[in-house]
């Protein structure tokens, strides 16, 4: 029977799990089945107010169903690969497991590794590629099953599935990609094993790169077109978020739409302004060309709410700048 080890940590790497835990009998998937040995997922850390240790939701998957979890650390340590090798795994799956792994943890299984990503390779190789597609306004993305190499996402592709990007959030997306990403490893995995699937290199020429996001990210730069901060808002939810100032408070922008603007109108970007639709008025920021409406926010130390909730208790803010 074959050996897998799986590594994940955050819910991106969930549905792929589940998906191999509930396969692994003999003739479901694979004719002679497979073993999950162990599931890797990273240590554990104090999370929330209260600083107690929150497990990831790939070690509560793995344990709700009897499967032994290893949190090492990193593989760069010898004695890390060493005991990895130890468990005599035939295949290692990686998805979202939050470090490279060195060419000699590579090396160890004969089937390779394979990896989940979530983006349509070569485009946006590293760490955040699905806020990326929805921040450069992309009309779909997908996942890609990979074979990794010592590289950043460089490795040869055996399978990709595309799905379309809507008015999604990172916040939307990412469940969507990671149900895909377990359904095209559930059709890559038979082939792989059984040896008629054929990895095909990546085209170099076309890659694309990603990196982490930091909060810092999130600041609206009120001079660029309302289109980009859109998309940065949907990019950027739920985090690092969105976010401006206004009389030395933090706003947060929850969601937004643009509203064109007529050719030739001269406001400051930044700029606030009321705009009458349908009856109701609606909070409105100038940008660098057109406006954008905004649809819910939340200021420093209050509850999230929708703009018209807002205005009525901050109607002050009306041709304030923003900064």
């Amino acid at each position: 029977m074959l050996r897998i080890i799986y590594m994940g940590t955050p819910q991106f790497a969930v549905p792929a799990l589940e998906t191999l835990i509930e396969l692994r009998f003999p003739g479901t998937l694979l004719p002679e089945g497979y073993e999950i040995v162990t599931v890797i997922t990273r240590p554990d850390k104090p999370a929330g107010r209260g600083r107690g240790i929150v497990y990831s939701p790939v070690k509560q998957v793995a344990l709700a169903h009897d499967i032994p979890v290893w949190q090492p650390g990193s593989f760069k340590k010898a004695e890390n690969s060493a005991a990895l090798a130890a468990y005599h795994a035939d295949l290692y799956i990686v998805a979202a497991f939050g470090q490279i792994l060195p060419q000699t943890v590579l090396d160890q299984p004969r089937y390779g590794t394979l990896n989940i990503h979530a983006s349509l390779l070569p485009k946006y190789r590293g760490a955040d590629p699905i806020a990326e597609a929805i921040l450069q306004g992309d009309q779909e993305t997908g996942v890609s099953i990979m074979l990794l190499d010592a590289g950043i996402d460089t490795g040869p592709v055996l399978l990709e599935r595309r799905i379309p990007i809507s008015d999604d959030t990172t916040g939307t997306l990412t469940p969507k990609l990671a149900q895909l990403g377990a359904e095209a490893l559930r059709e890559a995995l038979p082939g792989w094993i059984g040896g008629t699937i054929t990895p095909a290199p990546q085209d170099e020429t076309k890659a694309s790169h990603t990196r982490m996001l930091k909060k810092e990210d999130g600041e609206m730069h009120w001079e660029r077109p309302a289109r980009v901060l859109a998309r940065q808002i949907r990019a950027f939810h739920p985090w690092p978020g969105a976010y401006t100032h206004w009389r030395g408070k933090l706003l947060k922008i929850h969601s937004a739409r643009v509203l064109p603007l007529e050719p030739g109108a001269n406001v400051q970007p930044g700029t606030v302004a009321t705009r009458e639709e349908a009856g109701h008025k609606v909070m409105a920021v100038a940008t660098g060309k057109d406006m954008l409406v905004i649809k819910q926010v939340q200021l420093e130390g209050k509850k999230a709410m929708e703009a018209e909730e807002f205005l009525r208790g901050y109607a002050h803010i009306m041709g304030e700048v923003l900064a």
